[in-house]
Protein backbone atom coordinates (compact mmCIF):
# COMPACT_ATOMS: atom_id res chain seq x y z
CA UNK A 1 0.00 0.00 0.00
CA UNK A 2 1.54 3.33 0.64
CA UNK A 3 0.37 4.75 -2.49
CA UNK A 4 1.21 1.60 -4.61
CA UNK A 5 -1.68 -1.12 -4.01
CA UNK A 6 -0.43 -4.64 -3.85
CA UNK A 7 -2.84 -6.97 -6.45
CA UNK A 8 -5.20 -7.96 -3.65
CA UNK A 9 -6.02 -4.40 -2.29
CA UNK A 10 -6.89 -3.28 -6.19
CA UNK A 11 -8.72 -6.57 -6.22
CA UNK A 12 -10.54 -5.32 -3.18
CA UNK A 13 -11.35 -1.47 -5.28
CA UNK A 14 -12.42 -3.03 -8.14
CA UNK A 15 -15.07 -5.25 -5.99
CA UNK A 16 -16.11 -2.53 -4.43
CA UNK A 17 -16.38 -0.31 -7.20
CA UNK A 18 -18.67 -2.70 -8.48
CA UNK A 19 -21.29 -3.00 -5.80
CA UNK A 20 -21.11 1.21 -5.78
CA UNK A 21 -22.23 1.13 -9.32
CA UNK A 22 -24.95 -1.51 -8.96
CA UNK A 23 -26.62 1.31 -6.51
CA UNK A 24 -25.83 4.57 -8.53
CA UNK A 25 -29.06 6.78 -7.80
CA UNK A 26 -29.74 7.52 -11.13
CA UNK A 27 -29.88 4.27 -12.56
CA UNK A 28 -32.06 3.06 -9.77
CA UNK A 29 -34.83 5.53 -10.57
CA UNK A 30 -34.28 4.66 -14.20
CA UNK A 31 -35.06 1.10 -13.46
CA UNK A 32 -38.43 1.78 -11.49
CA UNK A 33 -39.58 4.82 -13.11
CA UNK A 34 -40.71 5.07 -16.85
CA UNK A 35 -43.03 7.78 -18.37
CA UNK A 36 -45.39 6.48 -21.32
CA UNK A 37 -46.81 9.81 -22.37
CA UNK A 38 -48.47 11.31 -19.72
CA UNK A 39 -48.65 8.18 -17.78
CA UNK A 40 -45.59 7.65 -14.70
CA UNK A 41 -45.01 3.79 -14.32
CA UNK A 42 -43.44 3.37 -10.74
CA UNK A 43 -42.69 -0.44 -9.64
CA UNK A 44 -46.20 -1.76 -11.12
CA UNK A 45 -48.28 1.29 -10.65
CA UNK A 46 -49.43 3.92 -13.41
CA UNK A 47 -50.71 7.84 -12.42
CA UNK A 48 -51.99 9.52 -14.77
CA UNK A 49 -50.35 12.87 -14.91
CA UNK A 50 -52.70 14.46 -16.52
CA UNK A 51 -55.20 14.37 -13.96
CA UNK A 52 -52.61 16.73 -11.61
CA UNK A 53 -52.24 20.43 -11.51
CA UNK A 54 -48.96 20.40 -9.67
CA UNK A 55 -45.89 17.51 -9.47
CA UNK A 56 -43.60 18.59 -6.40
CA UNK A 57 -40.11 17.02 -5.33
CA UNK A 58 -39.15 16.92 -1.92
CA UNK A 59 -36.61 14.99 -0.20
CA UNK A 60 -33.56 14.64 1.40
CA UNK A 61 -30.25 12.35 1.84
CA UNK A 62 -26.38 11.86 0.56
CA UNK A 63 -28.00 10.76 -2.37
CA UNK A 64 -30.90 13.11 -3.07
CA UNK A 65 -29.30 15.41 -5.86
CA UNK A 66 -28.48 12.37 -7.52
CA UNK A 67 -32.37 10.66 -7.08
CA UNK A 68 -33.83 14.43 -8.37
CA UNK A 69 -31.29 14.74 -11.36
CA UNK A 70 -32.93 11.40 -12.98
CA UNK A 71 -36.51 11.93 -12.19
CA UNK A 72 -35.61 15.71 -13.84
CA UNK A 73 -34.52 13.57 -16.58
CA UNK A 74 -37.70 11.56 -16.52
CA UNK A 75 -40.30 14.37 -16.08
CA UNK A 76 -38.41 17.28 -17.28
CA UNK A 77 -40.73 20.62 -17.19
CA UNK A 78 -43.68 18.71 -15.76
CA UNK A 79 -41.93 19.78 -12.65
CA UNK A 80 -43.60 22.66 -10.75
CA UNK A 81 -41.27 23.08 -8.06
CA UNK A 82 -39.23 20.79 -5.84
CA UNK A 83 -36.58 20.97 -3.24
CA UNK A 84 -34.24 18.50 -1.49
CA UNK A 85 -31.48 18.73 1.54
CA UNK A 86 -28.13 16.92 0.73
CA UNK A 87 -24.97 16.87 2.60
CA UNK A 88 -22.47 19.21 2.29
CA UNK A 89 -20.83 18.92 -1.50
CA UNK A 90 -23.11 15.91 -2.57
CA UNK A 91 -24.24 17.91 -5.29
CA UNK A 92 -25.99 17.85 -9.59
CA UNK A 93 -26.78 20.38 -11.47
CA UNK A 94 -30.60 20.10 -11.43
CA UNK A 95 -32.65 22.47 -13.30
CA UNK A 96 -36.05 22.94 -11.24
CA UNK A 97 -35.43 21.35 -7.99
CA UNK A 98 -33.84 23.55 -5.57
CA UNK A 99 -30.42 22.01 -3.45
CA UNK A 100 -30.25 23.09 0.16
CA UNK A 101 -26.53 21.80 1.23
CA UNK A 102 -26.35 20.96 5.18
CA UNK A 103 -24.44 19.17 8.02
CA UNK A 104 -24.50 15.76 8.70
CA UNK A 105 -24.18 13.60 11.19
CA UNK A 106 -25.04 16.51 13.38
CA UNK A 107 -27.84 18.57 12.39
CA UNK A 108 -26.75 22.62 11.54
CA UNK A 109 -28.77 25.88 10.67
CA UNK A 110 -28.92 24.96 6.97
CA UNK A 111 -30.76 21.73 7.88
CA UNK A 112 -33.02 23.37 9.64
CA UNK A 113 -33.62 26.04 6.82
CA UNK A 114 -34.02 23.29 4.61
CA UNK A 115 -36.56 21.65 6.04
CA UNK A 116 -38.73 24.27 7.07
CA UNK A 117 -38.84 25.20 3.11
CA UNK A 118 -39.48 21.55 2.19
CA UNK A 119 -42.30 21.51 5.06
CA UNK A 120 -44.06 25.03 3.89
CA UNK A 121 -44.07 23.27 -0.02
CA UNK A 122 -45.26 20.23 1.39
CA UNK A 123 -48.14 21.89 3.18
CA UNK A 124 -48.86 24.37 0.16
CA UNK A 125 -49.56 20.37 -1.83
CA UNK A 126 -53.21 19.74 -2.29
CA UNK A 127 -55.90 17.17 -3.76
CA UNK A 128 -54.43 17.41 -7.31
CA UNK A 129 -51.09 17.81 -6.68
CA UNK A 130 -48.29 14.63 -6.77
CA UNK A 131 -45.52 14.79 -4.71
CA UNK A 132 -42.32 12.90 -5.36
CA UNK A 133 -39.98 12.44 -2.37
CA UNK A 134 -36.69 10.88 -2.55
CA UNK A 135 -35.36 9.84 0.39
CA UNK A 136 -31.79 8.26 1.12
CA UNK A 137 -29.26 7.87 4.12
CA UNK A 138 -28.04 10.98 5.72
CA UNK A 139 -31.90 11.98 5.29
CA UNK A 140 -32.82 11.99 9.32
CA UNK A 141 -29.80 14.34 10.29
CA UNK A 142 -30.96 16.85 7.03
CA UNK A 143 -34.04 17.07 7.89
CA UNK A 144 -34.24 18.61 11.61
CA UNK A 145 -37.39 20.74 12.04
CA UNK A 146 -38.00 19.94 15.87
CA UNK A 147 -41.34 19.90 17.46
CA UNK A 148 -42.52 22.78 19.71
CA UNK A 149 -40.18 23.41 22.82
CA UNK A 150 -37.33 21.71 21.48
CA UNK A 151 -34.18 23.67 19.54
CA UNK A 152 -31.88 22.44 17.06
CA UNK A 153 -29.15 22.75 19.63
CA UNK A 154 -31.07 20.23 21.96
CA UNK A 155 -31.34 17.75 18.67
CA UNK A 156 -27.77 18.46 17.90
CA UNK A 157 -26.61 17.47 21.53
CA UNK A 158 -28.78 14.66 21.75
CA UNK A 159 -27.52 13.03 18.12
CA UNK A 160 -24.17 13.05 19.38
CA UNK A 161 -25.44 11.84 22.96
CA UNK A 162 -26.42 9.25 20.51
CA UNK A 163 -23.86 8.39 18.41
CA UNK A 164 -21.30 8.25 21.08
CA UNK A 165 -23.31 5.70 23.82
CA UNK A 166 -23.43 2.98 20.51
CA UNK A 167 -27.36 3.41 20.31
CA UNK A 168 -27.66 1.74 16.86
CA UNK A 169 -29.06 3.58 13.72
CA UNK A 170 -32.93 1.98 14.45
CA UNK A 171 -32.42 3.55 18.27
CA UNK A 172 -31.36 6.73 17.10
CA UNK A 173 -34.09 7.12 14.90
CA UNK A 174 -36.67 6.22 16.99
CA UNK A 175 -35.60 9.54 19.22
CA UNK A 176 -35.27 11.40 16.21
CA UNK A 177 -38.80 10.72 15.08
CA UNK A 178 -40.26 12.14 18.06
CA UNK A 179 -38.62 14.97 18.29
CA UNK A 180 -39.52 16.26 14.69
CA UNK A 181 -42.22 17.55 12.85
CA UNK A 182 -41.10 15.82 9.60
CA UNK A 183 -40.33 12.33 10.58
CA UNK A 184 -41.97 9.35 11.16
CA UNK A 185 -44.87 10.16 8.91
CA UNK A 186 -44.70 14.13 9.54
CA UNK A 187 -44.26 14.82 6.12
CA UNK A 188 -47.14 12.32 4.64
CA UNK A 189 -48.92 14.44 7.40
CA UNK A 190 -48.01 17.18 5.61
CA UNK A 191 -48.43 16.86 1.91
CA UNK A 192 -52.38 15.33 2.78
CA UNK A 193 -54.48 14.94 0.93
CA UNK A 194 -52.19 15.28 -2.21
CA UNK A 195 -51.05 11.75 -3.84
CA UNK A 196 -47.61 10.53 -2.61
CA UNK A 197 -44.59 8.69 -3.68
CA UNK A 198 -41.54 8.10 -2.15
CA UNK A 199 -38.78 6.59 -3.80
CA UNK A 200 -35.88 5.26 -1.33
CA UNK A 201 -32.42 4.36 -1.52
CA UNK A 202 -31.93 2.19 1.79
CA UNK A 203 -29.38 2.81 4.54
CA UNK A 204 -31.07 0.88 7.12
CA UNK A 205 -30.31 -2.83 7.85
CA UNK A 206 -33.26 -4.81 6.87
CA UNK A 207 -34.74 -1.94 4.57
CA UNK A 208 -37.39 -1.10 7.69
CA UNK A 209 -39.14 1.78 5.83
CA UNK A 210 -39.91 3.44 9.17
CA UNK A 211 -36.44 3.54 9.94
CA UNK A 212 -34.52 4.89 6.77
CA UNK A 213 -33.88 8.69 7.07
CA UNK A 214 -36.41 8.35 9.95
CA UNK A 215 -39.61 7.44 7.86
CA UNK A 216 -41.07 11.10 6.86
CA UNK A 217 -43.82 9.47 4.38
CA UNK A 218 -44.51 5.76 6.60
CA UNK A 219 -46.49 4.93 9.69
CA UNK A 220 -43.97 5.11 12.58
CA UNK A 221 -43.96 2.09 14.75
CA UNK A 222 -42.05 3.16 17.60
CA UNK A 223 -44.00 5.29 20.52
CA UNK A 224 -42.76 7.27 22.79
CA UNK A 225 -42.50 4.94 25.84
CA UNK A 226 -39.93 3.10 23.35
CA UNK A 227 -37.84 5.93 23.56
CA UNK A 228 -38.06 6.49 26.78
CA UNK A 229 -36.48 2.86 26.87
CA UNK A 230 -33.64 3.65 24.78
CA UNK A 231 -32.04 6.32 27.14
CA UNK A 232 -32.49 3.96 29.75
CA UNK A 233 -30.97 1.23 28.26
CA UNK A 234 -27.92 3.15 27.83
CA UNK A 235 -27.90 4.78 31.18
CA UNK A 236 -27.98 8.08 29.65
CA UNK A 237 -30.82 10.65 30.83
CA UNK A 238 -28.31 12.76 32.69
CA UNK A 239 -26.75 13.55 29.45
CA UNK A 240 -29.69 14.23 27.10
CA UNK A 241 -31.31 17.89 27.40
CA UNK A 242 -34.31 18.41 29.89
CA UNK A 243 -36.67 19.67 27.20
CA UNK A 244 -36.13 16.41 25.35
CA UNK A 245 -36.94 14.10 28.35
CA UNK A 246 -40.10 16.74 29.16
CA UNK A 247 -41.16 16.32 25.49
CA UNK A 248 -40.84 12.37 25.94
CA UNK A 249 -42.14 12.20 29.35
CA UNK A 250 -45.21 14.48 28.23
CA UNK A 251 -45.35 11.94 25.45
CA UNK A 252 -46.12 8.81 27.33
CA UNK A 253 -48.50 10.63 29.61
CA UNK A 254 -50.85 11.63 26.53
CA UNK A 255 -50.03 15.49 26.72
CA UNK A 256 -48.53 15.38 23.09
CA UNK A 257 -49.86 13.39 20.06
CA UNK A 258 -47.88 10.58 19.08
CA UNK A 259 -46.13 10.08 15.58
CA UNK A 260 -48.96 9.40 12.79
CA UNK A 261 -49.41 5.54 13.11
CA UNK A 262 -51.02 3.02 10.61
CA UNK A 263 -54.11 2.99 9.64
CA UNK A 264 -54.78 6.67 9.45
CA UNK A 265 -55.78 8.33 6.51
CA UNK A 266 -52.42 9.99 5.84
CA UNK A 267 -51.07 7.00 4.20
CA UNK A 268 -54.32 6.11 2.01
CA UNK A 269 -52.51 8.09 -1.32
CA UNK A 270 -48.85 6.67 -0.31
CA UNK A 271 -46.85 4.43 -2.50
CA UNK A 272 -43.16 3.56 -0.88
CA UNK A 273 -40.66 2.00 -3.04
CA UNK A 274 -36.73 0.92 -2.10
CA UNK A 275 -34.78 1.35 -5.45
CA UNK A 276 -31.80 0.35 -3.90
CA UNK A 277 -30.25 -1.06 -1.03
CA UNK A 278 -26.91 -3.34 0.72
CA UNK A 279 -27.88 -6.53 -0.67
CA UNK A 280 -27.98 -4.76 -4.31
CA UNK A 281 -24.61 -3.74 -4.03
CA UNK A 282 -23.34 -7.02 -2.42
CA UNK A 283 -25.01 -9.37 -5.10
CA UNK A 284 -23.10 -6.95 -7.89
CA UNK A 285 -19.71 -7.24 -5.47
CA UNK A 286 -20.23 -10.92 -5.40
CA UNK A 287 -20.33 -10.88 -9.63
CA UNK A 288 -17.25 -9.09 -9.56
CA UNK A 289 -15.51 -11.10 -7.18
CA UNK A 290 -16.40 -14.41 -9.04
CA UNK A 291 -15.48 -12.64 -12.01
CA UNK A 292 -11.56 -12.40 -10.95
CA UNK A 293 -11.33 -15.60 -9.89
CA UNK A 294 -12.65 -15.80 -5.99
CA UNK A 295 -14.09 -18.77 -4.38
CA UNK A 296 -17.27 -16.13 -2.48
CA UNK A 297 -19.70 -16.29 0.06
CA UNK A 298 -21.67 -13.27 0.70
CA UNK A 299 -22.40 -13.56 4.92
CA UNK A 300 -25.48 -11.42 5.24
CA UNK A 301 -26.71 -7.98 4.49
CA UNK A 302 -27.66 -7.13 7.83
CA UNK A 303 -25.17 -7.43 9.71
CA UNK A 304 -25.16 -5.11 13.34
CA UNK A 305 -23.25 -4.84 16.27
CA UNK A 306 -20.26 -3.72 18.01
CA UNK A 307 -17.63 -2.86 15.67
CA UNK A 308 -14.71 -4.73 16.77
CA UNK A 309 -16.36 -8.07 17.60
CA UNK A 310 -17.73 -8.15 14.34
CA UNK A 311 -14.24 -7.79 13.08
CA UNK A 312 -13.22 -10.61 15.19
CA UNK A 313 -15.75 -12.80 13.78
CA UNK A 314 -14.74 -11.79 10.06
CA UNK A 315 -11.58 -12.96 10.66
CA UNK A 316 -12.14 -16.25 12.40
CA UNK A 317 -14.13 -16.95 9.33
CA UNK A 318 -11.03 -16.20 7.34
CA UNK A 319 -8.76 -18.30 9.33
CA UNK A 320 -10.99 -20.90 9.46
CA UNK A 321 -10.54 -21.20 5.14
CA UNK A 322 -6.86 -21.02 5.51
CA UNK A 323 -6.37 -23.48 8.30
CA UNK A 324 -9.31 -26.04 6.66
CA UNK A 325 -10.39 -24.99 3.62
CA UNK A 326 -14.33 -23.99 4.95
CA UNK A 327 -16.28 -22.52 4.12
CA UNK A 328 -14.54 -21.93 1.13
CA UNK A 329 -11.23 -22.69 -0.72
CA UNK A 330 -8.54 -20.59 -1.38
CA UNK A 331 -8.45 -18.07 -2.98
CA UNK A 332 -11.35 -16.54 -1.21
CA UNK A 333 -13.48 -13.46 -0.94
CA UNK A 334 -15.46 -12.92 2.30
CA UNK A 335 -18.51 -10.04 1.69
CA UNK A 336 -20.60 -8.47 4.19
CA UNK A 337 -22.63 -5.80 4.34
CA UNK A 338 -24.67 -3.48 7.12
CA UNK A 339 -23.70 -1.45 9.69
CA UNK A 340 -21.85 -1.37 12.86
CA UNK A 341 -21.62 0.55 15.61
CA UNK A 342 -18.38 2.06 17.93
CA UNK A 343 -18.75 2.84 21.15
CA UNK A 344 -16.77 5.89 21.44
CA UNK A 345 -14.52 5.59 24.61
CA UNK A 346 -11.05 7.48 23.62
CA UNK A 347 -10.57 11.13 22.26
CA UNK A 348 -9.32 10.02 18.51
CA UNK A 349 -10.80 11.04 14.91
CA UNK A 350 -12.09 7.57 12.91
CA UNK A 351 -15.72 5.98 11.51
CA UNK A 352 -16.78 2.48 11.92
CA UNK A 353 -15.41 1.07 8.78
CA UNK A 354 -12.07 2.21 9.78
CA UNK A 355 -12.33 0.87 13.09
CA UNK A 356 -12.79 -2.30 11.48
CA UNK A 357 -9.78 -2.63 9.37
CA UNK A 358 -7.87 -1.97 12.25
CA UNK A 359 -9.62 -4.43 15.00
CA UNK A 360 -9.10 -7.08 11.96
CA UNK A 361 -5.52 -5.70 11.44
CA UNK A 362 -4.77 -7.07 15.23
CA UNK A 363 -7.25 -10.10 14.88
CA UNK A 364 -4.84 -11.49 11.74
CA UNK A 365 -1.26 -11.58 13.76
CA UNK A 366 0.39 -14.69 12.49
CA UNK A 367 -1.95 -15.24 8.95
CA UNK A 368 -0.56 -14.69 6.05
CA UNK A 369 -1.78 -13.14 2.81
CA UNK A 370 -5.19 -11.83 3.83
CA UNK A 371 -6.72 -8.38 2.81
CA UNK A 372 -8.57 -6.67 4.14
CA UNK A 373 -11.33 -3.33 2.79
CA UNK A 374 -13.98 -1.55 5.35
CA UNK A 375 -15.93 1.18 3.63
CA UNK A 376 -18.82 3.21 3.61
CA UNK A 377 -20.70 3.53 -0.02
CA UNK A 378 -21.22 7.31 0.84
CA UNK A 379 -17.51 7.82 0.09
CA UNK A 380 -17.15 9.10 4.30
CA UNK A 381 -16.87 7.29 7.35
CA UNK A 382 -17.61 8.98 10.52
CA UNK A 383 -16.33 12.62 10.72
CA UNK A 384 -13.42 11.71 8.34
CA UNK A 385 -12.80 12.36 4.58
CA UNK A 386 -11.84 8.71 4.11
CA UNK A 387 -14.72 5.87 3.11
CA UNK A 388 -12.52 3.01 5.11
CA UNK A 389 -9.02 1.37 4.95
CA UNK A 390 -7.14 -1.05 3.63
CA UNK A 391 -5.26 -3.91 6.20
CA UNK A 392 -3.67 -6.71 5.72
CA UNK A 393 -0.93 -9.00 7.34
CA UNK A 394 1.68 -6.67 7.16
CA UNK A 395 -0.23 -3.40 8.53
CA UNK A 396 0.81 -4.28 12.46
CA UNK A 397 4.04 -4.87 11.71
CA UNK A 398 4.72 -1.90 8.77
CA UNK A 399 2.83 0.29 12.52
CA UNK A 400 5.33 -1.13 14.86
CA UNK A 401 8.05 -0.36 12.71
CA UNK A 402 6.73 3.15 12.31
CA UNK A 403 6.36 3.45 16.18
CA UNK A 404 2.56 3.31 16.28
CA UNK A 405 0.88 1.00 18.67
CA UNK A 406 -2.31 -0.27 17.17
CA UNK A 407 -4.22 -1.09 20.14
CA UNK A 408 -3.26 1.99 21.70
CA UNK A 409 -4.88 3.91 18.64
CA UNK A 410 -7.81 1.20 18.83
CA UNK A 411 -8.37 1.97 22.53
CA UNK A 412 -8.64 5.51 21.66
CA UNK A 413 -10.88 5.23 18.44
CA UNK A 414 -8.20 7.07 16.60
CA UNK A 415 -8.27 4.46 13.62
CA UNK A 416 -8.08 7.70 10.51
CA UNK A 417 -4.56 9.12 12.08
CA UNK A 418 -3.48 5.85 12.28
CA UNK A 419 -4.47 4.31 8.74
CA UNK A 420 -3.23 8.37 7.61
CA UNK A 421 0.17 7.46 8.97
CA UNK A 422 0.62 4.11 7.22
CA UNK A 423 -0.76 5.63 3.88
CA UNK A 424 -3.70 3.53 4.27
CA UNK A 425 -6.70 5.64 3.83
CA UNK A 426 -9.16 5.01 1.54
CA UNK A 427 -10.69 8.06 -0.08
CA UNK A 428 -13.71 8.16 -2.95
CA UNK A 429 -14.22 11.55 -2.35
CA UNK A 430 -18.31 12.00 -2.16
CA UNK A 431 -20.25 8.78 -4.05
CA UNK A 432 -23.59 10.57 -4.29
CA UNK A 433 -25.40 7.62 -2.81
CA UNK A 434 -25.69 5.04 0.17
CA UNK A 435 -26.50 2.06 1.42
CA UNK A 436 -24.53 1.62 4.37
CA UNK A 437 -20.96 -0.13 4.18
CA UNK A 438 -19.28 -3.25 2.25
CA UNK A 439 -16.49 -5.10 3.75
CA UNK A 440 -14.65 -7.27 2.08
CA UNK A 441 -11.88 -9.93 2.76
CA UNK A 442 -9.45 -11.58 0.61
CA UNK A 443 -7.85 -14.92 1.52
CA UNK A 444 -5.13 -16.44 -0.83
CA UNK A 445 -4.02 -14.63 -3.85
CA UNK A 446 -5.17 -14.83 -7.10
CA UNK A 447 -2.66 -14.43 -9.58
CA UNK A 448 -4.68 -14.14 -12.97
CA UNK A 449 -5.89 -10.77 -12.14
CA UNK A 450 -8.74 -9.74 -14.94
CA UNK A 451 -8.10 -6.17 -16.48
CA UNK A 452 -10.72 -3.41 -16.65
Amino acid sequence: MNGQLSDNCRNTVDIFQAGLQAVAPGEAIKTFCQLDGERLKVDGQSYDLSQFDKIFVLGAGKAAASMGKALEEILGKRITDGIITVKYDHLEKLQTIKIQEAGHPVPDQNGLDGARAIYQLAKSADEKTLVICLISGGGSALLPLPVAGVTLEDKQETTKVLLACGATIHEINAIRKHLSVIKGGGLAKAVYPATLITLILSDVVGDDLDSIASGPCVPDSKTFADCKAIFTKYSIDDEIPSCVLIHIEAGIAGQVAETPKAGQDFFIKTQNVIVASNFNALLKAKEKAVELGYNTLLLSSMLEGETRDVAANHIAIAREVQLHGYPLQQPACILSGGETTVKIQGTGKGGRCQEFALAAAIKMTGMKNVTVLCAGTDGSDGPTDAAGAFADETTVQRALIAKLDPQQYLDNNDSYYFFDRLGDLYKTGPTNTNVMDLRIILVGSQSTRLEN
